[in-house]
């Protein structure tokens, strides 16, 4: 009896577990968790208060202060008091961040090898089916 194709949903489970491992191999080559990185790529484009972090992460506040506590103590990020609101705390990535976030991107080469599988004609359909179930739902 020939074997039966996989369903797509887990092929969908197999793509998403396969991506967040290599992220995870390319977190520990800088020495951080995935977590950690994940962050870190959180603040690229400017600081972020905790809330704004845990929300962007999907985690809980308390989540967030340990990751923010072990990356402050490395030296990736800083923690000040809101120029607005001395109750919030934003959260910086310093120089010596930006190049560990970048040594976790240069490391993370899942879409590139993937990617790489496909003829250009390929990756258009991949890419428009991809926008069509990343749609909002009308």
């Amino acid at each position: 009896m020939p074997d039966s194709p996989v369903p797509l949903d887990r092929q969908l489970w197999d793509l998403v577990h396969a991506h967040d491992a290599a992220w995870d191999r390319a977190a520990r080559t800088a020495g951080l968790s995935a977590a950690q990185a994940c962050l870190l790529d959180a603040l690229t484009d400017g600081g972020r208060s905790m809330g704004e972090l845990a929300e962007l992460l999907l985690c809980d506040a308390s989540n967030v202060t340990q990751l923010v506590a072990r990356l402050e103590a490395g030296g990736l990020v800083a923690r000040r008091a809101d120029a607005d609101d001395r109750r919030v705390k934003r959260v910086t990535i310093t120089p010596a961040g930006r190049r560990v976030r970048r040594a976790v991107r240069r490391a993370f080469d899942f879409a590139d090898d993937r990617l790489g599988r496909l003829t250009e004609a390929e990756r258009l359909r991949l890419s428009g089916l991809l926008g069509k179930l990343l749609a909002p739902p009308s």
